[in-house]
């Protein structure tokens, strides 16, 4: 069974241009990850439930804040490495993370330690240009930056 993710990508037009807000992934694993490590504020979703619906429930749940109201358009799916399909949300809107609070997970850390840790799902959520943001984010997710842009520029 492939898992299935739903997020949103917030972006912003001011007077330097577009920003997009991205996170970057919390524990372990990720800790000493920074280009291409990052991702749109995601998470799991299963059959049945809609991906709108999800992706708003992920957002609250990674960044401790609602969606902001703005509008609304669908950026596509995207298949990851490891086979995941995320579908993305790009929402125009601005949003203060100066105090922005992730939800938390439980693994065996060290490694066969018998000892469970928690980490954040993410340790950091920070607005960046585009040109910063292609470097930052995971590269099978580009193309939410493509399609974001391509919105802007349309309008």
């Amino acid at each position: 069974m492939v898992d299935t993710s739903a997020g949103i990508l917030l972006y912003r037009v001011g007077a330097d241009g577009l920003d997009v807000l991205i996170a970057h992934p919390g524990g372990p694993f990720w800790a000493r990850k920074d280009d291409g490590a990052w991702s749109i504020v995601k998470g799991l979703f299963t059959d049945g439930e809609d991906a709108w619906t999800a992706a708003r429930r992920e957002f609250r749940e990674e960044t401790g804040a609602d969606v902001p109201a703005g509008p609304r358009v669908e950026l596509g799916s995207v298949t990851q490495r490891g086979g995941k399909i995320v579908t993305a949300f790009g929402v125009e809107a601005d949003l203060d993370v100066s105090n922005a609070v992730s939800n938390t997970f439980e693994i065996e850390w060290p490694p066969k330690s018998g000892l469970m840790k928690s980490f954040p799902e993410v340790d950091r959520i920070e607005w960046f240009p585009l040109q910063q943001a292609r470097e930052k984010l995971l590269p099978s997710q580009l193309p939410f930056l493509d399609a974001v842009e391509a919105v802007v520029d349309a309008n």
